[in-house]
């Protein structure tokens, strides 16, 4: 889901207990606190957030059903069928893996905590940071992925002659990927807190999210700023350099000698890929590019949404359009690409006929999966 990240949840316009308003140890310009509080008011109670449940509802309902069903017959098909294990899919299986565990981990405590409670964590400190936690490194996890099949590509198209990435080097990658986004999320877990929060007529709610303390604020910005910079401006910046590259090279660049039907077949498959790729970094941008600079404006220029009564719920919208990159990515790379319907539709035939023809036809499949196209770029050529 692809998720959101774990320091950008809201609370509604909530109190906290008497006996901890005289003390400084929160800060509500940095981290999840960060609305106008009215102790005579439940804003959950109002139109306005009844609106953006429906919203976030559909959002986390669209997210567990596609990603997680979608993702799910990728991750089966990709272990049953060996003609599936390309580089290409071994990047896309590291989405594939983290937008499953966000629909099917994730999110059902997020559509209680968020549309069922209407903002009170119920689950215990334990799952509170777990689940900030893993949607944070899913969201990491998808941007390196991304990164990474756009340089793969890059090198294939741009400097063919050069070595390709081979499995080994792929596998360090992949290594890499889950490792640094492992890491630099271990703040969305650690300062991850429940807290108690009084609202109107004394009602509690018990909030889940990140809190920094007031002499926190500046480690908080900087790690936002390294976040915002490592994991959203220099891979859009990358990504968009290579695809610019790639489509200069097929469609500006004249190709030398005569052009057989087999190279212009080459040429269409990879032109088809590419829009792909494109359309995905587009959509990858126009999801988060709102989530980041609603952040931006919270955190660092905070009097813009000071007397704003009701932008929890334009976070939502904005939190609902980054989630649904999460949508965007399985439809196109998962179901669509890699044509993974024919392949779990032709498993689950083989696992209702008699056992005498299991094996034989099991056999089968590895053998003619050649014959189903695995993506673009198998069924026209081998990019390597």
């Amino acid at each position: 889901m692809a998720a959101q990240e774990g320091n950008t949840s809201f609370i509604p316009n909530f109190s906290l207990p008497q006996d901890h308003t005289s003390s400084p140890s929160f800060n509500f310009s940095y981290g999840d606190y960060d609305l106008p509080l009215y102790e005579d008011e439940d804003m959950t109670k109002d139109m306005t957030f009844f609106t953006a449940k429906i919203v976030i509802g559909v959002a986390l309902a669209g997210i567990m059903l596609v990603c997680g069903v979608g993702n799910f017959m990728f991750i089966v098909a990709l272990a049953r069928c060996k003609k599936l294990r390309n580089l290409t899919n071994m990047l896309i299986a590291n989405l594939a893996i983290s937008d499953f565990l966000v629909a099917t981990v994730c999110c059902p405590f997020e559509m209680d905590y968020y549309v069922v409670r209407q903002l009170s964590w119920k689950h215990g400190h334990m799952l509170c940071a777990s689940v900030n936690y893993l949607r944070t490194v899913s969201l990491y996890v998808s941007t390196n992925a991304l990164l990474a099949i756009a340089i793969d590509r890059y090198l294939a198209i741009v400097h063919p002659l050069k070595p390709r990435m081979n499995y080994h080097t792929a596998s360090i990658i992949i290594a890499l990927v889950w490792i640094m986004s492992i890491l630099i999320a271990i703040p969305s877990a650690y300062f991850t807190r429940e807290t108690v929060l009084l609202i109107a007529k004394s009602q509690e709610k018990i909030f889940c999210g990140q809190v920094w303390s007031v002499d926190q604020h500046l480690y908080y910005k900087s790690y936002f700023l390294f976040i915002f910079g490592v994991e959203f401006v220099c891979p859009v910046v990358t990504m968009a350099v290579c695809y610019a590259r790639i489509s200069k090279e097929l469609w500006f660049k004249e190709v030398p000698g005569f052009q057989t039907e087999q190279i212009r077949k080459r040429l269409r498959c990879r032109r088809k890929t590419v829009v792909v790729l494109v359309c995905i970094l587009t959509a990858y941008v126009l999801c988060w590019a709102p989530f980041y600079s609603f952040t931006i404006i919270r955190d660092f220029f905070p009097m813009v949404f000071v007397k704003e009564k009701h932008y929890l719920t334009a976070f939502y919208v904005v939190e609902c359009i980054a989630m649904s990159n999460s949508i965007i990515n399985t439809v196109c790379f998962v179901t669509v690409k890699n044509n993974t319907m024919k392949y779990f539709k032709k498993m689950m035939l083989l696992h209702w006929r008699p056992s005498h023809h299991r094996a034989k036809s099991s056999t089968e499949l590895d053998l003619k999966t050649s014959d189903m196209p695995v993506t673009e770029e198998v069924d026209c050529i081998r990019l390597k």
